[in-house]
């Protein structure tokens, strides 16, 4: 009989455009998380947790052809039906605003109108990952449903200003950007292309690319196209220099700074020169001038709660999902440089982004439901605050106590628990006390701040060793210890008072 082979053993990998996230990273999300929540729920948002699986159909937004139905989202069919017929197809969220408009449309008549939620948790999206780029990561979404009113598009822009700056963005390194498609849907009307979807579309993906090629790029594939940095030649959308200018025009209206008097205040008339300039780029009536007056009541509302263009700017040159929100759209980016895996400086960019969607919940109910709302990329958020220096790759671990006789585990557990009770993060070394060299390479490993050393002598004296293992890596990291020598790193202590050396040292280390 032929011997039976054994099963290939698994291959411990990740898979591919997924991650492990340990300690440091985790806490940090959750801290964040938790930051975030605070600003939403004093604007008053209330919380919803939505399933993390809905129905293809409910998702609706990855559906491009009957054959492929699980585009763009991990999803699977549920097994047939009893009695005949198909099972459902089912997937992942990609998002958390799909999700929002189902539950919106399902309980209306039990939720209040406006319903104000914030929702928090991973997404997934069956794309092709990059760097920095993953299949599944964490969005803190906020959105108001069923309030046509811009005060509450007004509303979301203040509310991810504070919270950039309640996460640790101080005002001066992020800007909120704020735009609308009604005034795009203005220009293209000016261009006489509001009835041609075809380059209407083309013109939309055109500006798409302003913060890649600038205003000469753009020019250029409004026109006959452009050779790219490869060298292959990209088609125009073959618009006269005449019909490019409006769109021009309008992505460069941030620019127009020079139509500022002297004698006026750029901080305060910054949004009025940029709204001026696109009331002019639209007909006097229809649907770009709404939009243009929509911008002017945003800026007005804002101004009134203090936040001026130093925080929140109109700005057309923000395309994000103008072929997805129906009137003003936010995208908050930060200021700052970073430098790049090739060591070149650039602006670290996007990390929060929304609008008005007033199309969304139609989907279920068949009536028009006005909504707006933001998601704040959390990972981004956290690389961002990482490459600025404001939070630490690693975070302190607890106070370990370690074990000199295993028969008085006893002791330790009292020595550890009177630690916890202090509110102090402690444990006990579980693992083989044998080697009490292990023990403090465990503490290094992680990252704590204070070993607690109590063997048979120092129980009969009625003591305890305390050992400051912050001080003790200074000092093995120089090389001389004579700048040292007045600051011991281990400390005998009574045993009652334990906990207050402990709440001392770690006072010292600053935490």
């Amino acid at each position: 009989m032929a011997k039976q082979k054994k099963a290939p053993r698994p291959k411990a990998v990740t898979p591919k455009g997924f991650r492990d996230y340990f300690g440091a990273e985790v806490t940090q999300r959750a801290e964040m998380l938790r930051t975030i929540a605070g600003v939403y729920h004093r604007y008053g948002f209330e919380a919803l947790e939505s399933s993390a699986v809905e129905t293809v159909e409910a998702l609706g937004k990855f559906l491009p052809d009957v054959d492929r139905p699980n585009e763009g989202v991990f999803a699977w069919q549920e097994a047939d039906v009893p009695g005949g017929g198909a099972g459902d197809w089912l997937a992942l969220r990609y998002d958390l605003t799909a999700p929002l408009a189902r539950v919106y449309a399902q309980h209306r008549n039990e939720l209040p109108t406006p319903y104000r939620r914030y929702a928090m948790g991973p997404v997934w999206r069956n794309e092709k990952p990059g760097p920095g780029r993953f299949r599944q990561f964490y969005q803190c979404d906020a959105d108001t449903v069923g309030s046509g009113s811009v005060a509450a598009d007004a509303e979301i822009c203040a509310m991810l200003a504070d919270t950039l700056e309640a996460v640790g963005i101080p005002r001066g390194y992020y800007v909120v950007r704020v735009n609308n498609r009604k005034v795009l849907n203005g220009v293209l009307e000016a261009m006489g292309l509001a009835e041609d979807e075809e380059r209407s579309a083309a013109v939309m993906r055109t500006i798409d690319k302003f913060d890649k090629v600038g205003e000469a790029g753009v020019r250029e594939l409004l026109g006959k196209g452009r050779l790219d940095a490869s060298g292959a030649y990209i088609d125009g959308v073959g618009l006269t220099e005449e019909q490019a200018e409006p769109v021009i025009a309008l992505l460069t209206a941030r620019t127009r700074l020079n139509e500022i008097g002297p004698d006026q205040d750029p901080a305060i008339s910054y949004n009025t020169v940029v709204l001026n300039t696109l009331s002019q780029l639209v007909p006097a009536t229809g649907e770009g001038m709404k939009g243009v007056e929509e911008l002017m009541q945003i800026a007005n509302l804002l101004a009134a709660q203090g936040y001026g263009p130093d925080r929140i700017v109109i700005d057309p040159s923000v395309v994000r999902g103008l072929g997805y929100y129906t009137g003003p759209v936010f995208e908050a980016e930060l200021t700052f440089e970073i430098t790049d895996e090739k060591g070149r400086p650039r602006q670290f960019g996007s990390v929060a982004g929304g609008g008005r969607y007033d199309d969304l919940v139609k989907r279920f109910t068949g009536q028009e439901v006005p909504a707006t709302g933001v998601s704040i990329g959390v990972d981004r958020l956290l690389a961002a605050l990482h490459a600025k220096g404001r939070m630490q790759a690693e975070t302190q671990g607890p106070v370990v106590v370690t074990v000199m006789d295993r028969d008085r585990m006893a002791d330790y557990q009292a020595m550890v628990a009177e630690l916890r009770n202090a509110g102090i993060r402690a444990e006990v070394y579980l693992g083989n006390p044998k080697n009490f060299g292990n023990q403090l390479k465990y503490a290094d490993k992680r990252n704590s701040p204070v070993a607690i050393i109590e063997g048979g002598d120092e129980k009969e004296k009625g003591i305890v060793q305390i050992k400051d293992l912050v001080l003790g890596a200074k000092i093995a990291e120089t090389a001389s210890l004579e700048e040292w020598k007045d600051r011991p790193s281990q400390f005998e202590v009574p045993r009652d008072q334990m906990v207050a050396k402990v709440q001392d040292i770690l006072k010292g280390q600053g935490q």
